[in-house]
């Protein structure tokens, strides 16, 4: 078995699942939009999760910063940044340049992909993948997305259906998931100190690896089932709809949860209001 690794990608993982009106209906062009996320584990803060979101009709673009912290720091320091671009085919998102970066116990970590015609291709991998993980036979890669291609599909897909029932396939250059979500109604919040508050649409999801396990993991274990809930709301009265918490299992930490803790346009973002 390998030793334990930090949750960012199971939490990219869980932001990146697809959701008629249960919300109302958001304008034709949304502004961007920041958010910063505080994620806990057993009631201790282990990582802080800053988005940027700027979807529009034709085109979106997804900004992750993730920064661990407390317990969580032992597996390493410094951010991890992951950003796409891409534009919509109808309702699917069809990403051209995906871009993740940052470190893991001190060594740097950079991967770079595109696509052509549906394909992903691999312009850069550091470390090589293939001293991690067993290869993703290239035929299995065709027709996927990144993961927050993912996000920007769902949330695309919430202000203008309200539902989160659909299911995607996740390449990230090093390993292969399946996603599948259903809506489960909707939840009301209550105000509380330094989270969201408000009625959100509820999405129940199930993820599994496919291909590029590691080599040193148990296959069985690591083709187990992971679930979680999302919930998307208006980041504000009238705002645009966004994640405003998710909860995910992990194996590392037990429960994860993801709440919004603050909100706005880029460089002007504010605590969410009680």
């Amino acid at each position: 078995m390998s030793p334990a690794r930090p949750p960012r990608s199971l939490l990219a993982a869980a932001l990146a699942f697809p959701l008629a009106a249960l919300l109302p209906a958001q304008p034709a062009r949304a502004q961007p939009i920041a958010a910063t996320y505080t994620v806990s584990a057993a009631g201790v803060t282990i990582m802080e999760l800053n988005a940027v979101l700027d979807i529009t009709d034709t085109a979106y673009s997804v900004e992750f910063r993730s920064r661990l912290r407390g317990v969580a720091s032992a597996f390493g320091s410094g951010e991890l940044v992951t950003r796409v671009d891409g534009v919509w085919q109808g309702d699917r998102a069809r990403p051209r340049r995906y871009i993740s970066e940052g470190s893991l116990r001190g060594e740097s970590r950079r991967t770079v992909l595109e696509w052509q015609n549906n394909q992903p291709i691999i312009r850069v991998m550091v470390p090589p993948n293939d001293t991690e993980r067993l290869p993703v036979p290239e035929a299995e890669q065709r027709d996927t997305i990144d993961n927050l291609s993912a996000v920007a599909q769902l949330v695309r897909q919430v202000r203008r259906v309200g539902r989160c029932d659909g299911a995607v396939r996740v390449y990230d250059g090093r390993r292969l998931s399946s996603m599948a979500a259903g809506t489960q109604g909707r939840d009301a919040f209550a105000p509380a100190r330094d989270e969201w508050s408000g009625t959100a649409v509820k999405c129940t999801f199930e993820g599994r690896f496919l291909a590029g396990y590691r080599r040193d993991e148990d296959v069985e274990t690591a083709r187990r089932p992971q679930y979680g809930t999302a919930w998307l709301g208006e980041s504000a009265p009238g705002g645009p709809v966004i994640p405003v918490r998710i909860e995910a299992a992990s194996r590392w930490f037990g429960t994860m949860s993801a709440r919004l803790s603050s909100v706005g346009p880029p460089g002007r973002v504010r605590p969410v209001a009680n």
